[in-house]
Parts: C-alpha cells; structure tokens; sequence
C-alpha cells in the first residue's frame, strides 16, 4: 500500500504503474477539505518516488467524483475576501500537484464527474470515459465559476468557445459530446474502462502518446492571437448577457477571467481565478443561488422522508381527463416507467391525449435523446380508455377534468364507488378548495390535492394540498408517485388557490391597479423582466396562463377571500376576457401573438387590446421603475408572509422552491423569504405602507408587523 486513508487508496496496479482510488464514505465521492488535504499529502510522497512511472485515478462507486461538498464548503464563503483568496489557493495548489507530477497521469472516469470532479480529470494528462459518464461545471448554478482551475485548464484543452459555453451553462455534457471537443480521449465500455486507460498510460510511458506536450499546452497562453481573441471574447460576451440580462455576475466573471488570463501562464492565470472566485463568492446572488441549492435538498429531504412511510407501493396509475394536461400528466408517468390509464369521456379528447404524449416523445427522437423503440414501449405503457373498469388494479388516480367543482365532485364520488377500498384519489385542481371537492366522498381520508403545472413535463413543481381529512397515508403515497414522476413535490395545506396561485394573484391584482390608473402594461412588463427578474412580466404571464383561465380564477379567489381579494370593478382582465381575448391560446390577449420562424408564439403589442383597456383606465400615467416593482411585490410578498402565519406552507424552504419551481421567481434573488431578508422585514413593513390607502392586498398582518420589530430573519445564516 502507497497510501491510504479514508477518502482514497494508492497502490500499485502492475509493475510501476499505481492506482488512486477514490472510496470516500457514503454512496457518492465528494471533495471535503480534509479529502483535499490528504491528497495533497498522498500526491507530494507520489512525486519523491522513483518507483512510479504512470498514474491512473479511479472511483469504487457508480459516479467518480459529483462535486465539492458545498455544505462543508459554505461556511467558507463567511471568511473575509483576503482570507477567501488564501484558502481557494491552497485548493488549487492539491489540482496543480497532480499536473506537475513527474510521470503521466489518467482519470478513468464512470458516472458523473462534476465541478471539483471535472476539474481533478482536467489536472491529469490523460481521460477516458464510459458512455454513461457526465461531465461539466455546473458552478454558476450556484453563483460562483470553478475555482480548482477550471477556467484555466478547459479552455486550453477544448478551446475558448466550447470551454465558456460549458462554463458559462453550467450544462452536463454527455461522454460523446465531450470526446468531440476534446475534453475526453477515448470512450470505452465500462468493463474496459480502467483496462483501456492502463493501455493509454503505457503508451505514454512508452513515449508513443506526448505527455508533455499535452501538459504544457495547459500551462501556456492560449493559442489565439489578438484578433481571434477579440472576436471569441466578444461573441461570449453577448451571449452571456443575452442569457442572463445583468442578473447573474457568475457566468459573466468566468467570461471575462478566462480573457484577462488568455495570455497568461498557468500560475498567473490561476491567482486570477483564486481572486475572481473569492469575489464572486462575497456577491448576494452567490448566497441566493447556494441557498436555492440548500432549499432544493431541504425539500427533497422532506419528500423522501414521506415517501419511505409509503406503504402502499405505487405500481399503476390513471389520469381522468385527457388533453394536454391529462396527456402530459400520462406522458410523465410513462416515461418513468408507471404505466397509466387515460381514462376519458370522448374519443377526441384520447386521440389529444395520446397525441400529445407522442408529440414529446417524439421531439425527444428527433434530438437524438431517445431511441425509437424506447419511444414505443413508452407510449405502450399508455392506456387509452373510455371503459371505466379499465381502472381497476390502479394504486393512484388523477382526477385532471374540466375546473368546475360540480363536476369534478361527480367525477370523484363516481369513482370512489367502483374502486376498491383504499385506493387513493387526488385533483388536479389549481383553485378549487379540496375540502370543498372532499365533501362529495364517503371517505376523504384517501383523498388529496395533486397540483401540476402546465407543461407537465417541463416544470418541476407538484403542489400536494391535504385537506382537513385527509390521511398521512394517502400524503406519503401521493408524494411517493410525485418524486416517482422525477417531480419536486411540497405539501401545502388546504386554502382557495393553495399556495402557488393564492400568492400570485394578489400579484396579478397589484398590477391591474396600475393598468387601470394609466400604466402602460408592456412598459411594466419590461420593469418586472428586465429589473426584477421575472421570466415573463403579469400581463404576458397572464396571456400565457389564459385570460379566462386567470378570469375564472380571479372569481375563485375573490370568493374565497372577500376582504382581500374582491374582483375590482374595473379589471382589464375581466374586460379582456369578456372580448374573446384568452391570451396565447387564441394569439389574442394584452399582446397580440403570431408564430416566428422557429414556429413559437412571439407577441407584440396590439392597438386593439390598448383601446379596450382604455374604456375603464385613467390618463396615460408614467410611474418610475421602484414603484412598478414595489406595486407589484407587496401584495405577492404579504400573502407569502400569511402563508407561512396560517401554515398553509410549513416552512420558507418550501415557499421560496414552491415560488422558484412554479411561477419562475427570479432565482438570483433566492426566492420571497429570502427576498425579504435581503431588504429587511421592517423596510418590507415602511414600503407596504406607503401604500396601504390602496387596499387590503397592500396592508400587513399584526403578526407581520410583531416580526419586524423583533428583527426576525428567515435564514438566521447567509447560504443556509
């Protein structure tokens, strides 16, 4: 034995050429500092000895290394910068030791091999990779760049263009992708995977393969000359901007650290990334997106706790109401492997149904991201029914037609009576009280909200609503076929519009206050993009929801909160609604809609719905840019903070992802809570009340107004 430790150990393989096998405790290899520290030991010992002459880097798990571990890492990021600079060099430094050994190395690498795990492969001379591996760095999903060498070495390896696309998305790329540019030598069969690689090193140690050619193309400048770079730098430039509007500092600092070190050694080149990393990891929006990844595994954690209390396993499912919905919900369940029943009224509505789960399924053929077979067996796995005893052996049904409480309370009570005891019931519903639809079953216990969010396959969210009935068995089975769909479910308690919606049409009503005293509604929309974040501002957020949708809606809400949510009597979505107008479903809305050259819907402002409009508006008025956003996130940020009071959502964690994963809450701000804790809940209290003349939605709770004055923090520690 070289050496061994806890995290790794080094021996011999074959005469002279030795193995690092990475074996860190648990079921995935996660860089921690200690891990780092003992490689830096084990490597420096490596480089004294004159018995080595190739190393091969290898993991004992399913994965070769996923990441740094960014829990331990954090508290790091609380350091002032100068120290921060000093400890992300000492990392480093364990990265350039393996590039500076003095024989060659190679990463055998299986699985995923992500941030510090791509960029330990990126230190060796040598990668081969199996079909199934993945390889990125995803760092500016959590605010920060690589900052083990990844902006150095990747574009000297792969070129400029390839390494800031890689960097500044944060994408995982496939193993035959990354042979492509170059980012991995040779793919093999994972039972040839470290056989392949031992050959690879051979040959270098043979002198056939240049080793150090290839080493000290990473240590050098980059081979571009001054043109080249202006373009390259440029392009990258602009499409970092195009992408994230100013919001995001992390892909914009790879950018431009990776074109200050274009010219630079490694050395030079390295400091630079140790103090653009330091800075980047001081910035909010690195405490933001670190603390959406802290959420994220909070409510995960939550989930699978509920799910493993599940003890009746979920092994056929059945959707009523087919569709888009019903068809992507049945697409959902098909291609993670749960068979489905579609079960529906009209033949027309199947042949919908079916047809959009074929359309999904075969954009994915067409991308080259799924066979045609698998295609087949997935839409097999698909039932179409208009026959209610095809339901019969179903473990879970999502009840997914027409929203109206009538109907769908005899959809329900209909159903409960043909099934057997036990089998468990969910709406679809995204207003209507579940305790309201409760009331037409014999036993409500198995019975809950199941709230998708429309494209299915698309949006993460599924909202869970327990009714005041409703069993912990019947939760713990419903989140169970949710994290089964690869969906991010969150229990919330029972109220008109649960949480997702109840939250978002105070929203909607503070913005058709402003249209109604003279707002231009596409001059608020850039306002809520561009500065707040938003990926679609309310008025196109509502055309794309469907003004009768969103009409309707309104009436649910206002009848299940009169005080603070009455209809107004002048309303421009009612107005639009009443004139044919349904948004993007109809390309008539706020915006009028037409398709581009790609065939998706591009709005543009329409005369027609500005004269509409102006029968119930005042003057056309100019309000300043903070008033727009202020308007509009009051009366959201105060039905979040009633949420939380009336325990309709359990915790901030699962608010601030409800928001994030559902309605597309700028990410760069962490979410509402974290949001509020980033102006402070007592300048939350002095903005709401500035406009408290306005009505209820602008007006805050006692228990509110009692927490700001005690200082209360959502997030006691930034990025947790």
């Amino acid at each position: 034995m070289l050496y061994q430790c806890e995290s790794f150990v080094v021996d011999f393989y074959k005469d002279k050429i030795a193995e690092f096998k990475f074996c860190m405790p648990g079921s995935v290899n996660k860089l921690s500092q200690q891990t780092l520290q003992e490689c830096g030991k084990a490597l420096a010992e490596l480089a004294q000895r004159g018995d080595i002459e190739g190393l091969v880097f290898t993991s004992d798990k399913d994965h070769f290394i996923i990441g740094a571990d960014i829990f331990e890492f954090l508290p790091t990021f609380q350091l002032p910068e100068e120290e921060l600079v000093g400890w992300i060099k000492n990392a480093t430094d364990v990265f350039d030791a393996i590039e500076d050994l003095p024989f060659p190395t190679i990463s055998a690498v299986n699985g995923l091999a992500l941030g510090g795990g791509c960029e330990w492969l990126l230190a060796t001379d040598y990668r081969v990779a199996t079909p199934a591996a993945k390889i990125g760095l995803p760092e500016v999903k959590l605010g920060i760049m690589p900052g083990f060498g990844g902006t150095v070495r990747l574009p000297r390896l792969i070129g400029a263009d390839n390494a800031m696309t890689w960097i500044a998305t944060g994408k995982e790329n496939r193993a035959d992708e990354a042979l492509k540019v170059g980012a991995v030598d040779a793919v093999v069969n994972q039972e040839k995977l470290v056989e392949a690689s031992i050959k690879m090193l051979e040959q270098a140690i043979a002198g056939k393969l240049d080793w150090r050619a290839k080493r000290a193309k990473k240590m050098s400048p980059l081979q571009l000359n001054r043109t080249e770079q202006g373009m390259c730098f440029a392009m990258a430039e602009g499409m970092v901007f195009g992408q994230t509007k100013g919001h995001y500092p992390a892909p914009m600092m790879a950018v431009k650290t990776i074109k200050a070190a274009a010219n630079q050694s490694r050395t030079e080149a390295m400091a630079l990334e140790n103090a653009n990393f330091a800075k980047l990891a001081k910035t909010p929006e690195a405490a933001a997106q670190t603390g959406i990844f802290l959420a994220d595994q909070y409510i995960k954690g939550v989930a699978k706790k509920q799910a493993k209390q599940n003890d009746k396993p979920i092994k056929r499912a059945a959707v009523l109401g087919a569709g888009i919905m019903g068809g992507g919900i049945a697409y959902q369940s098909a291609y993670k492997g749960i068979p489905i029943v579609m079960k529906d009224i009209q033949p027309a509505a199947l042949e919908l149904g079916m047809g959009e789960a074929a359309k999904i399924l075969g954009k994915k053929v067409e991308r080259g991201h799924m066979k045609l077979d698998k295609m087949v067996a997935t839409l097999g796995k698909i039932q179409p029914t208009l026959n209610d005893r095809d339901l019969e052996g179903v473990d879970v049904i999502v009840e997914a037609v027409v929203e109206n409480p009538k109907i769908k309370q005899a959809v329900l009570a209909n159903l409960e009576t043909q099934l057997p005891a036990g089998t468990v019931l969910t709406s679809n519903t995204s207003t209507i009280r579940i305790d309201e639809l409760a009331t037409a079953l014999k036993n409500p216990e198995n019975f809950c909200g199941m709230h998708f969010f429309n494209p299915v396959p698309k949006m993460p969210l599924v909202e869970i609503i327990r009714g005041e009935k409703t069993s912990e068995a019947t939760i713990n089975a419903v989140v169970d076929y949710a994290l089964q769909l690869g969906k991010s479910p969150i229990v919330v308690n029972d109220c008109p519009g649960f949480f997702v919606n109840r939250v978002l049409f105070p929203y909607f009503a503070g913005f058709s206050q402003m249209v109604v005293e003279g707002a231009d509604f596409a001059v608020i929309d850039k306002v809520m993009e561009g500065i707040f974040g938003w990926p679609m501002g309310p008025a196109y957020l509502l055309d794309v929801v469907g003004i009768d949708t969103a009409n309707h809606c309104t009436g649910v809400m206002a009848d299940g909160f009169p005080a603070r949510m009455a209809r107004q009597d002048k309303d421009p979505v009612a107005v639009l609604a009443n004139a044919g107008r349904f948004g993007q479903k109809n390309k008539l809305g706020f915006y009028q809609y037409a398709p581009d050259r790609k065939g998706r819907l591009k709005k543009a402002k329409d005369a027609e719905a500005v004269a509409l409009l102006s029968s119930i508006c005042d003057a056309p008025a100019d309000f300043d840019k903070q008033t727009i956003i202020e308007r509009c996130m009051v009366p959201m940020l105060n039905e979040v903070l009633l949420c939380l009071q009336e325990n309709i959502v359990a915790s901030p964690q699962e608010a601030d992802m409800a928001l994030i994963y559902g309605i597309g809450f700028p990410p760069f701000r962490g979410g509402a809570f974290r949001y509020l804790d980033q102006i402070g809940l007592a300048n939350f209290v002095a903005m709401a009340d500035k406009y408290a003349h306005l009505g209820a939605i602008y007006q805050v709770s006692e228990q509110t107004r009692q927490w700001a004055q005690e200082g209360k923090v959502f997030y006691k520690v930034e990025g947790q």
